[in-house]
């Protein structure tokens, strides 16, 4: 329990670490590798994510599968079955060679029509570099998820914590030298390769692990096969939705459109940090409920509690972003990232549904209905890539970002809110009632926003801090009485009055 505990508020000093990094980290790299540079390293990295996928979901189920043998069988069964996963994962280690030096020599066929000789140079570099990371990542990641699996969560945290704080100085060091993005990907596969060998040497000295490469038990792989399916169909449809874009604009507008949608991701990849560390304690309740059909009614009302808590977060930045955005991309990143603002506003609008209703996932998994959802989002992230090829070829980057919100809003605003409504029997229609009410208060106080401080040149960061600290004045109170309900008020007033009683 202390393991568990210590593990969780650690993993909000992560989140909080990598946030911090990525505000003033990602800046001084742009201006560091120029827009270019940093469009063609975002081109190849998100090349090599998609070998990634070719892990299979096969980590969660080394997490599951100890914890079952250990409950019921014996060392030797759990070392052989590290074994089984350490040989699929050399055997994917292997394929994932192959894959690598294919992609490296067809650079020139993928990239030739936006890049020049030098970056398509650079480009073979960096990608023979994060193959041979990826390939070598893939046996030894067996060991984090053994760690994971016996609950060794303060040691996984504070590496982590560690690797964040050193990375991060060192590739600033490496860029303040001169070394531009193939430093980087040195610098980054030195420190998997490092976290690697951390977690190898901690399970075989501390928790005495051994791995035996005998006895293959068919059967138990197949079921592993079965149970990690819907994990690796999930992780290939996150892919072609945020790694797609950076591929397709790198093949038909080139490496400067590739930074301004890569920079949008990484802030989008903060917005969702912010939302997903935002949990609510009443998940648990949420797993026993949801398997007995009469309990619709309760189910609903905490899909509804969860989702206006979640609501209260995401639409502050949302909001925030609309009026701001514009000042603090180019404050933030430079001028030539200005599209970077309408790319980010469209991802943090069409994310807030799939946000709100993430108990939504809870309820399905509950129920062993994830096959509806799984199904649903290939399919919309198939509709995705299709249309940011025919978009971007005639509006660039943003015709990218709107294929990738229009498939999103299709798939998590339309189909999955039906699906709920008439297969799993959730109150949507009260759901959105009460958000829509939630909204009115927040619209009302940002549009004001954005007709008063048009009239204010925010120029550095100083005149932005000012004009977020009035809008704050006014948002917070105005939410605080229009927006939110007693049960929410209480979230924050109990605790504050109990620290201080006279408040």
């Amino acid at each position: 329990m202390n393991q568990i505990k210590a593990g969780v508020l650690l993993n909000y000093v992560i989140v909080v670490l990598n946030i911090l990094t990525g505000l003033l980290y990602t800046p001084f790299m742009l201006r560091s590798l120029g827009q270019n540079e940093y469009g063609l390293y975002s081109i190849v990295a998100s090349v090599i994510a998609y070998l990634t996928l070719l892990d299979f979901g096969f980590g969660s189920a080394i997490v599951r599968y100890t914890a079952r043998i250990k409950a019921t069988g014996t060392k030797n069964d759990e070392w052989e079955l590290y074994g089984m996963f350490v040989s699929g994962y050399t055997i994917i280690g292997v394929i994932v060679t192959i894959a690598g030096l294919l992609l490296y020599f067809n650079v020139d066929r993928m990239f030739d029509r936006t890049m020049s000789l030098e970056e398509l140079h650079q480009a073979r570099i960096m990608m023979a570099l994060m193959v041979a990371n990826l390939a070598v990542s893939f046996p030894f990641s067996v060991f984090g998820s053994i760690i994971t699996a016996y609950e060794k969560f303060v040691f996984q945290r504070v590496v982590s914590i560690i690797r964040i704080v050193l990375s991060t100085v060192v590739l600033i060091t490496v860029l303040l030298i001169g070394y531009k993005a193939i430093g980087l990907v040195i610098v980054q596969t030195i420190f998997s390769i490092l976290n690697l060998v951390v977690n190898y040497l901690y399970c075989k000295y501390k928790l005495k692990i051994k791995v035996y490469f005998r006895n293959f038990k068919i059967a138990l792989f197949k079921e592993i096969m079965v149970f990690s399916w819907w994990n690796f169909l999930g992780a290939i449809v996150d892919r072609i939705y945020w790694s797609t874009g950076q591929f397709v604009l790198g093949i038909y507008s080139g490496p400067a459109s590739v930074a301004v949608f890569s920079v949008a991701i990484s802030l989008m990849s903060m917005y969702l940090t912010l939302s997903t560390s935002f949990n609510s304690v009443l998940l648990p309740k949420i797993t026993t409920l949801a398997t007995d059909s009469k309990n619709d009614c309760e189910i609903s009302n905490i899909f509804l509690k969860t989702g206006r808590l979640q609501f209260s977060v995401l639409v502050l930045i949302a909001c925030g972003f609309s009026v701001f955005g514009s000042a603090f991309i180019r404050i933030w990143a430079g001028t030539d990232y200005s599209k970077s603002f309408v790319i980010t506003l469209m991802f943090f609008l069409v994310l807030i549904c799939p946000l709100i209703q993430n108990v939504g996932l809870v309820i399905l998994q509950a129920r062993g209905q994830q096959k509806f959802r799984s199904l649903c989002y290939l399919f919309i992230a198939i509709f995705s890539l299709i249309f940011q090829v025919i978009l971007t070829k005639h509006f660039g980057v943003i015709g990218c970002a709107t294929a990738v919100t229009g498939a999103l809003f299709i798939g998590q605003w339309i189909i999955m809110n039906i699906y709920y409504s008439h297969v799993q029997h959730l109150d949507i229609r009260n759901f959105w009632k009460e958000i829509t009410k939630m909204s009115i208060a927040p619209i009302f106080v940002t549009l004001i926003a954005l007709f008063t401080f048009k009239f204010y040149d925010i120029t550095n960061w100083g005149t932005l801090a000012v004009c977020i600290a009035i809008y704050l004045a006014v948002y917070i109170p105005t939410f605080w009485r229009y927006s939110l309900n007693d049960y929410e008020r209480g979230l924050v007033s109990i605790p504050i009055r109990k620290v201080f009683p006279k408040f």
